[in-house]
């Protein structure tokens, strides 16, 4: 990507969501493989000490920017970017698109009853015809061959894995290869707990204002409570690093 920016160990594209659908577009109508992949503030901290994840984003096709803490940055940084492109918001949009255009998705990841949920939910809104297939993410390593080798021959255009960090960053790099025969390949963390309903989304003021990471923390203070206390403080940190570092040169 031409416009993209480099802050902080990572590369971001300077994409809206739409300028991002319409990659996603290109990608499936030339039928070429489209590795996507967001940053959020804690995974940039992650990435610092991790050379696996760090690969698995820097080496993805399209970067984009999911936390509003990012965008923050990359203005005090003095690299602005356009917007906000939430995981969760793209999956979604892209689930509609492909029920527009009769593209074929498969879900990869969360436990089995919410990938369940989820489809249903997907053929009751959209068409019993978008889903291509699905499989839950809690699999062995053994297994993992077997279930590449069924997504790529299911027929899909898209694939949406569900799991959490660094696993599906990992995953997708180790797999885009033997993934060629798809279009779009994509890590959507949580969403499928989302958009199934079993976990709440912030509501919009909280999203807006840099909140979403807080209302996830008040669901499951014990789980979350390092990933977003300590990462945001670490986060912080490294801006705050990086402005000095620049201001000096």
């Amino acid at each position: 990507m031409a416009n993209r920016i480099h802050i902080l160990n990572t590369q971001i594209d300077n994409l809206t969501m739409k300028e991002t659908l319409n990659e996603v577009s290109k990608a499936i109508h030339n039928k070429k493989l489209l590795h996507h992949t967001v940053v959020n503030a804690g995974k940039i901290v992650a990435l610092q000490t991790d050379e696996e994840l760090k690969k698995g984003v820097n080496e993805a096709d399209i970067i984009n920017a999911d936390g509003q803490a990012v965008i923050w940055a990359s203005k005090i940084l003095n690299k602005p970017l356009k917007e906000r492109v939430a995981g969760i918001d793209l999956f979604s949009n892209l689930i509609e698109f492909a029920y527009r255009n009769d593209y074929k998705i498969y879900l990869l990841g969360a436990k089995d009853e919410v990938v369940t949920k989820l489809i249903y939910k997907i053929e009751t809104e959209y068409s019993s015809n978008i889903v291509a297939g699905a499989h839950h993410g809690y699999f062995r390593k053994d297994q993992e061959q077997a279930i590449v080798n069924e997504i790529a021959n299911s027929g899909a255009q898209m694939l949406f894995v569900a799991m959490s960090s660094p696993k599906k960053e990992i995953f997708l790099n180790k797999y885009k290869v033997k993934l060629s025969a798809l279009n779009f390949i994509m890590g959507v963390g949580g969403s499928f707990d989302v958009l199934a309903g079993k976990t709440k989304r912030a509501p919009k003021w909280m999203q807006n204002v840099g909140l979403e990471w807080f209302y996830r923390f008040i669901q499951e203070p014990r789980r979350m409570w390092r990933r977003y206390l300590l990462g945001n403080i670490k986060f912080i940190y490294l801006v705050i690093k990086e402005k000095l570092k620049l201001s000096r040169k």
